[in-house]
């Protein structure tokens, strides 16, 4: 990627398949320019001409694994000192879908690793400069699962739960300034993720699963109309609101010195 350009950069991590490519994809064909981070060079490469000959877009690509404490130091260097950065799409994820009785310490500590250690890292990276400018945006990818748990979804969902809350903390620290954080909770998208993680995608119901081209496209809906959550699959959107309602409803409930009547000898 040429230095002189001076087209805005968009970072996109999980970016040679699934959501990842599908957020590079569309975000050239928005006119930014990319750096694609990923583990599997030659589908990040062959991503990268497809995008450069589609929509002129000058790419980047990186190949890290994230949950490595050296690439990920490599990939925060980059993202920390290339001034034309105005979006980070933290969208790199693993989960392990089985009992956690079943799960191996590694794969528990990948999980944490990728879904949690290097998002904050790499916003981290980017937010000194997004605040310096006062411009900029994140966007995290996160889970239906961040607010509910399968039985075999405890550590993926206490990984996309820690997604939630850091997100929502981030918004509320940077509601006086120009920087935004759009918090995306997908349902079940067709992606590898399944077959990965142990739950084969043929398995699901196919009339929950959603493709990956349609959920980030109702993403990018979402982040242009400014929304701070994004439920892409959710079509009642009273629902969202009573949830909301809810949540801040019940913290305030429980901001009181003494116990409830229910834990009290009678």
């Amino acid at each position: 990627m040429s230095d002189s350009s001076s087209k805005q950069v968009a970072v996109v991590t999980g970016a040679s398949s699934g959501i990842g490519a599908v957020y590079a994809d569309r975000l050239a064909a928005r006119g930014y320019d990319l750096i694609l981070v990923a583990r599997r060079a030659d589908r990040h490469e062959a991503l990268s001409a497809r995008l450069t000959e589609a929509y002129g877009a000058g790419v980047e690509t990186i190949t890290a694994d994230l949950t490595r404490d050296t690439d990920l130091a490599a990939v925060e260097k980059v993202l920390a000192s290339d001034p034309r950065v105005s979006l980070l799409v933290n969208n790199a994820g693993v989960a392990t879908l089985k009992p956690f009785a079943q799960t191996t310490a590694q794969e528990a500590a990948t999980q944490v690793a990728l879904n949690i250690t290097a998002l904050t890292r790499l916003t981290q990276a980017v937010l000194p400069a997004f605040l310096a400018k006062n411009s900029g945006a994140i966007i995290n990818v996160a889970s239906v699962l961040s607010i509910y748990t399968l039985p075999v979804s405890s550590v993926y969902s206490g990984t996309k739960g820690y997604v939630l809350n850091f997100s929502r903390g981030l918004q509320q620290e940077l509601a006086e300034t120009g920087v935004k954080v759009q918090l995306v909770l997908p349902a079940a998208t067709a992606t590898e993720i399944w077959d990965l993680g142990g739950v084969p995608l043929a398995s699901l119901d196919q009339a929950t699963v959603m493709n990956a081209e349609n959920l980030v496209d109702a993403a990018l809906a979402g982040f242009d109309k400014g929304d701070e959550l994004t439920w892409p699959s959710v079509a009642d959107e009273g629902l969202v609101e009573n949830y909301e309602v809810a949540r801040v409803a019940l913290f305030a409930a429980s901001q009181n010195g003494r116990p409830a009547p229910r834990y009290t000898a009678g």
